[in-house]
């Protein structure tokens, strides 16, 4: 197999793998891995140290596999090694012959880009950011925080569901800062995760105060998924005085949650406070405007070339969020480059709801039901019973709701599940929760915390 056709087989087994797993363990694990060799039957695929090739090889092989057999049928086994160089080799020691790096490549190259100094991707740039309806709130608060630093929005909160953009926006907020000030504003970018390792890593070599210098002399700190700090108790402290040291020195501070600062649970009040105190913007869902120029964008980006019919299915059926729209348009430019298929409206439904039903293949009716009354504080009994409380109206029209679009259950199959009620009664629950999205953006942010949490 050519390294090209490798490359395509890689970027379409990621982009459905993304869909399947959170998004920190999808940067983590595997955001860095190349498929470097496809031989007898044995696929071969490259990490960039010895941990993540045992966290990869314990974790994630069955998953992996799958989704490559998915795609080559003659794939038996896989083969997991260390290898830093970003230049594919074989492992038969034959001789590697370069190859013209088209634009997906190179995309794919970028991503190994980061600025050791700001740990920002360059890839990320207020110009490749899609504006909506859905986000411009967002973008032009982000705007507000470039043209006055520490000023004007301090903190700068931006949430919204997986896959929508938020990491997009920061990092680009970071880069466009940057490039703007050059170095008379010093940045720093760090997901939750690594500043809490660090904590970590701090405590226990009694290296607290490196760690301290490195976070509060910087101008402009921005820190991705703040919400997964939420019930650490250590981490939360640093992070507290962190905050504090750069506010009073009217530095900016830049944060992406998945929800609103009062929805992360276990969040310390003092923390709940500082986040509420500043600029909060949400991300919601893409409307069919932004899917369809995201679209149009990642095909240029990629050289490919689809029927304007596909396209438009493509962004018709794809509602969620763009991460997951651009694993469905990877894979489908992999059917049409490395299958040599006619992509058709017809197959992309096929492709889009094979998708959809993988990355719903551990939710139940049950899930649903019990997420939904864990989020609204009460039980999946009350949700399921006949009972007419007005509290129990609108969580059990948000499970009617999420029954019918994460797991595409039939409104009478709905009813069954919900204290065998009439068919009529989750048809009538359903039109109205997706009414109420359209204008009622407090629902919006509940159903898109609620999805993301069931598909975890």
């Amino acid at each position: 197999m050519k390294c090209m056709e490798r490359d395509q087989l890689w970027q379409s087994v990621l982009g459905e793998i993304e869909l399947q797993i959170s998004r920190p363990n999808f940067i983590t694990w595997l955001k860095n891995s190349r498929l470097i060799d496809h031989q007898e039957g044995i696929a071969t695929v490259a990490l960039p140290n010895t941990f993540t090739k045992e966290w990869v090889q314990n974790k994630y092989h069955k998953l992996i596999l799958g989704s490559l057999r998915t795609k080559q049928d003659n794939i038996k086994a896989l083969n997991f090694i260390v290898q830093a160089s970003n230049i594919p080799m074989s492992t038969k020691n034959e001789e590697y012959v370069s190859e013209p790096v088209s634009s997906a490549d190179q995309l794919a190259f970028d991503e190994l880009k980061v600025d050791p100094n700001t740990n920002l991707n360059p890839k990320y740039t207020l110009t490749s950011f899609m504006v909506g309806r859905t986000n411009e709130l967002a973008y032009a608060a982000a705007m507000g925080v470039i043209e006055s630093i520490g000023k004007k929005y301090n903190p700068f909160f931006v949430y919204g569901g997986v896959g929508l953009g938020k990491t997009h926006l920061i990092q680009a907020m970071g880069n466009e800062i940057k490039k703007r000030y050059q170095d008379r504003v010093k940045v720093k970018y760090v997901t939750s995760e690594n500043f809490m390792n660090e904590v970590v890593v701090g405590i226990q070599h009694k290296r607290m105060e490196d760690l301290k210098e490195k976070y509060r002399n910087v101008d402009v700190l921005i820190v991705d998924d703040i919400q997964f700090i939420a019930g650490r108790a250590r981490t939360e402290e640093e992070f507290f005085h962190t905050f504090n040291a750069l506010y009073d020195h009217n530095k900016q501070i830049i944060l992406s949650s998945d929800k609103p600062p009062q929805y992360i649970p276990t969040l310390e009040a003092r923390l709940r406070s500082r986040f509420q105190g500043g600029m909060i913007a949400d991300i919601t869902y893409p409307d069919y405007e932004l899917r369809l120029a995201v679209l149009h964008t990642k095909i240029q980006e990629k050289g490919a070339n689809l029927p304007a019919l596909v396209v438009q299915t493509i962004a018709t059926k794809v509602q969620k969020n763009l991460r997951e729209l651009e694993g469905i348009l990877n894979r489908i430019i992999f059917y049409q480059q490395a299958k040599k298929e006619e992509i058709t409206p017809k197959l992309v439904e096929k492709i889009i709801d094979e998708t959809i039903n993988q990355s719903n293949k551990n939710v139940s009716p049950e899930k649903i039901i019990q997420t939904v009354a864990s989020y609204f504080q009460v039980s999946a009994e009350e949700i399921t019973s006949k009972g007419r409380k007005q509290e129990l109206i609108e969580p059990r029209q948000v499970a009617v709701y999420l029954l019918r679009e994460v797991l595409d259950l039939s409104y009478p199959a709905i009813g069954d599940k919900l204290g065998k009620r009439d068919h009529t009664t989750a048809i009538y629950a359903y039109n109205k929760i997706l009414k109420e999205l359209q204008s009622n953006q407090e629902l919006n942010q509940k159903v898109i915390m609620l999805r993301d949490d069931i598909l975890k």
